[in-house]
């Protein structure tokens, strides 16, 4: 078959020094009988194996885009978590300002505004794989005028740790979720920082700007089971219980965890011991 390929291409593209025009019109070949231009048949292709050629360059394709589709995604991954990382840097610089406390809870000026002279930048906030769906008629109008939106009212990929296992234990009976205290997290509470989430990637659709392991929503279960985002990179398809997200830890530092290590053996949201443990989910 390529042997009547390189046939066919020299056909095509004869040697104009050693070959004359097949069809001549000059005076001095009247004479004789008109050549008449054809390819051999022995050099032409046939249907299967213009079908055969045509298979190889698909199975090439069908091989190569997914790679292609999977490093694309996999850059967005890293430029999601350099990102998150950036605004876990933030907290903890917020923190060292701020008698070693991490930002408190509000209803109004949340973290976002808080944070926002350490990362400046509000595109910071959204992982690029998180794309907006419902934007407020507030905030595009202040984009058509040219202007960026409050921190709070920016779109946003992430939600920060509420801290209810501490407060529960610290407070006892006075503490209620809904009550939203102002008391601030401190440093020292966190025995261990490098497997202690401050922030982590929340759902497209969820409104919470605080992950409150102790609240229930959407069937009664806490935040980190029904407003996290678990699956948001390397999932095969949507709705498995596999791939990952990115998370910021207290120390700093951020990193890929896969969907079920998050929650099991041990819930690294939960500060105290007691939570960590009786909080886990193997799902």
């Amino acid at each position: 078959m390529w042997a009547r390929m390189r046939c066919v291409l020299g056909n095509l593209m004869p040697n104009r020094k050693s070959q004359e025009p097949c069809d001549a019109g000059s005076p001095a070949k009247q004479g004789r009988p008109r050549a008449r231009c054809h390819v051999p048949p022995t050099a032409a292709f046939t249907l299967i194996e213009l079908l055969v050629v045509i298979a190889i360059v698909a199975i090439l394709a069908g091989l190569l885009l997914p790679a292609l589709g999977r490093s694309k995604e996999k850059g967005q991954a890293i430029k999601c978590l350099n990102h998150l990382r950036q605004i876990s840097l933030a907290a903890v610089l917020y923190a060292g300002d701020y008698h070693d406390r991490f930002p408190d809870r509000r209803d109004a000026n949340r973290w976002p505004t808080q944070l926002k002279s350490y990362y400046q930048a509000l595109l910071l906030l959204r992982c690029p794989i998180d794309r907006p769906r419902d934007q407020s008629r507030q905030d595009a109008q202040q984009q058509r005028n040219g202007r960026e939106p409050a921190p709070d009212e920016a779109f946003r990929s992430f939600i920060i740790n509420g801290w209810n296992d501490y407060f529960r234990q610290t407070l006892g009976p006075a503490y209620a979720v809904n009550s939203t205290p102002t008391q601030a997290l401190p440093l020292s509470a966190i025995t261990l920082p490098t497997d202690t989430i401050v922030l982590g990637e929340k759902k497209g659709d969820s409104t919470h700007y605080y992950m409150d392991l102790l609240e229930p929503s959407r069937g009664g279960r806490g935040n980190d089971v029904t407003e996290i985002e678990r699956g948001r990179h390397s999932n095969a398809r949507a709705g498995s219980k596999s791939g990952g997200s990115n998370y910021a830890m207290a120390d700093g530092s951020a990193r890929f965890i896969k969907f079920k290590g998050l929650l099991y053996p041990l819930n690294l949201w939960a500060v105290t011991d007691a939570y960590r443990t009786n909080y886990a989910f193997n799902n």
